[in-house]
């Protein structure tokens, strides 16, 4: 009896079991995940991803708003830059595992938005104000992940990028001073 009783219990897991399975859908319709966990510095390459796809959007709009041609070619060079360093990102994130966003957050839309209700001298000003603070946060979190980060591919990413970031402040800065100037 008891064997019996073992057999009917063994034959129910199994047949709930397989049931279970006809819910779940098939191999190649489920998400693809690698058997590694996720690069521990997934949320750098998360944020340095949305600030470089920002960088872009501000740039584009800074190219049909601007006043100067000083801030109009820093513009484009950020569209350029940020472009190519994106590139770099997306194949690092590819490799990593790490899902990037295809839009902006809402801080950077934010910002997005407020730029776009200025043209002229007080669009010079704002964005070039925003470029150098923009760029300062970004040296420092590149710093920081070059130096302590856990990922040695994401660490030299970071590295390799920091020489441009650098110019980018001493361009925005010195642009910066020029339009605050202007625009007293």
């Amino acid at each position: 009896m008891r064997l019996m009783l073992r057999s009917v219990a063994l034959a129910c897991a199994l047949t709930t079991t397989l049931a279970a399975g006809q819910d779940r859908p098939s191999p190649s319709q489920q998400p693809v995940r690698g058997d590694k966990p996720p690069s521990a510095d997934a949320p750098f390459i998360g944020a340095a991803a949305m600030d470089g796809m920002a960088e872009v959007e501000h740039g584009r709009l800074a190219a049909q708003r601007a006043s100067s041609p000083e801030v109009k070619r820093f513009a484009q060079r950020m569209v350029d830059d940020h472009s190519k360093a994106a590139g770099g990102l997306k194949d690092l994130a590819s490799r990593k595992e790490v899902a990037l966003e295809t839009e902006l957050d809402d801080q950077h839309q934010a910002m997005q938005d407020q730029l776009a209700k200025l043209q002229g001298a007080a669009f010079d000003k704002a964005y070039m104000s925003h470029m150098v603070k923009a760029h300062l946060q970004a040296v420092a979190q590149f710093q920081q992940e070059a130096k302590a980060g856990g990922d040695p591919d994401v660490k030299a990413w970071a590295a390799k990028m920091l020489p441009m970031l650098q110019e980018h402040v001493k361009l925005a800065s010195s642009i910066n001073a020029t339009v605050a100037k202007g625009a007293r």
